[in-house]
C-alpha cells in the first residue's frame, strides 16, 4: 500500500524533531565546544618618533654636536605581541665585529662611549617596563656629551631587548635603532690599505686561465664613520691590465675597526710578473646629505710572480736544444779542424820521407894535377 504525499511530509517531520532533540540533549552532556587556543607572540617594535607620539618615518638617530651639548628626543616602543611583555631599553654602544659588520654589545654589558651619553627619564641609560598586547609607549631621552668628547663620530644603538629565561639557554629578543654623534672639532676621514698579499691559482698545465686571490685589510684610522667602494685587479708587464678590473662595496667601518677581505679576480694568465692592486673610494654612509664629506681615494699593490710552468718547460726545451745544436756544431768544426791538421802533419811527413829517398847515397871528386 502507497503513502500519500502529505503522510510522507509529517513522517519526515516527526523525524527532524527527533534529530533535533537529540543534538541538544549531546550539546548538553558534552559542554561547549572550547575554541583552539592560539600560540603566544612576542613582539618588539622600536623606531625614532616626535613628541607627538607618531613614528617620524627616521631610520637612525644622527646628530651633529659640539662637547657638552644635550640633545633632546624620542624612541617609540611598542608591544605588537599576544601576552603581556617586560621591556628592556639601553643606551649602548656599536663596535665592528669579525666580520666587519655593524653590531652592539650584549645587553648586559657597559658601554663606554655614546652609550653612557644616554639619560631616559629615570636617569639612566637603561629603563624598564611593562607593555600589554597592542600598547605602546614614548619614551624621551636625551644625549648629554661630555664637555671632553673627542672630535668625530661615536657610534652606538638604542636597544628595546625582551630577555626569555629558558632551562638551558636564555633568550634576548632585540630591536635596535643606530644612533650617532659627530662632535665638532678636527674631522679626519681616512681609510687605509694594509697587510696585502696575493697568490695564483690554477692548474699548472694551462697557464691562461688562473685566478689571483688577494687578501688585504681595510682600517678606519681617522675619526669619522665610513663606508666605501672598491676597485681591483691585475696589471703584469708594462702596466698592461692582465684582467678586466672588478668592483665591489664595503659596509661602513667605525673609527679605529679594520676588516679582513678577500677577492678573487679570474681569467689571469701567468705571466711571470703580476701586479694586484686594490683601490678604495671611501664615503660617508648617511641618508642625510649634509654628513657627507669629501674623503681622498687610497689604493696599494703588490708584485706576485706566477710561473707559467708549460711555457717555461717548453722553452727550456728550445733552448737546451738550441744549446745541444751549437755545442754539435763546434765539436764537428773543432773536429774538422783537428782532421786538417793531421792531414797536414801527414803530407809532410811523406814529403819529407820523399826528399830523402831521392837524395844520392854518396859523391867522388876527381882532380888532375898539371
Amino acid at each position: 500500500m502507497s503513502s500519500s504525499p502529505e503522510s510522507a511530509r509529517a513522517h519526515g517531520s516527526l523525524f527532524a524533531a527527533i534529530a533535533a532533540v537529540v543534538i541538544a540533549l549531546m550539546a548538553l552532556l558534552v559542554g561547549p565546544v572550547a575554541p583552539a587556543h592560539a600560540e603566544d607572540t612576542i613582539g618588539i617594535s622600536a623606531r625614532p618618533a616626535g613628541a607627538d607620539g607618531a613614528a617620524d618615518g627616521r631610520t637612525r638617530f644622527a646628530y651633529k654636536t659640539d662637547p657638552g651639548q644635550k640633545i633632546d628626543d624620542y624612541f617609540l616602543v611598542a608591544n605588537p605581541g599576544t601576552v603581556v611583555q617586560n621591556y628592556i631599553v639601553i643606551g649602548t654602544d656599536a663596535f665592528n665585529d669579525d666580520a666587519g659588520e655593524y653590531a652592539l654589545l650584549a645587553t648586559s654589558e657597559e658601554p663606554v662611549s655614546i652609550g653612557q651619553w644616554v639619560r631616559f627619564e629615570n636617569g639612566d641609560r637603561r629603563i624598564e617596563f611593562a607593555l600589554a598586547p597592542g600598547e605602546s609607549r614614548l619614551l624621551p631621552f636625551s644625549i648629554e656629551v661630555p664637555t671632553n668628547a673627542t672630535p668625530g663620530d661615536h657610534a652606538g644603538g638604542l636597544v628595546a631587548s625582551v630577555v626569555t629565561p629558558g632551562d638551558e639557554v636564555t633568550l634576548d629578543r632585540r630591536v635596535a635603532t643606530r644612533l650617532y654623534a659627530r662632535v665638532a672639532g678636527q674631522l679626519q676621514p681616512q681609510l687605509s690599505i694594509s697587510a696585502l698579499d696575493a697568490e695564483y691559482l690554477g692548474d699548472w698545465w694551462n697557464p691562461f686561465n688562473g685566478t689571483v686571490r688577494m687578501y688585504y685589510t681595510v682600517r678606519n684610522i681617522g675619526n669619522v664613520a665610513l663606508a666605501t667602494n672598491t676597485s681591483f685587479g691585475v696589471d703584469t708587464w708594462f702596466a698592461i691590465p692582465a684582467a678586466t678590473p672588478s668592483g665591489d662595496g664595503l659596509p661602513e667601518l667605525l673609527p679605529g675597526a679594520a676588516r679582513n677581505v678577500s677577492v678573487d679576480v679570474p681569467g689571469v694568465a701567468a705571466w711571470l710578473y703580476l701586479a694586484p692592486w686594490v683601490e678604495l673610494k671611501p664615503f660617508v654612509d648617511s641618508p642625510d646629505p649634509a654628513n657627507a664629506l669629501p674623503v681622498d681615494p687610497t689604493s696599494r699593490s703588490t708584485i706576485l710572480i706566477a710561473m707559467p710552468w708549460p711555457l717555461l718547460i717548453l722553452a727550456a726545451l728550445i733552448a737546451g736544444g738550441i744549446l745541444l745544436a751549437g755545442w754539435r756544431r763546434r765539436r764537428e768544426a773543432q773536429r774538422a779542424e783537428e782532421w786538417e791538421r793531421f792531414t797536414a802533419r801527414e803530407a809532410e811527413l811523406r814529403a819529407a820521407e820523399q826528399t830523402l829517398v831521392d837524395a844520392p847515397s854518396g859523391s867522388t871528386d876527381h882532380r888532375g894535377s898539371a
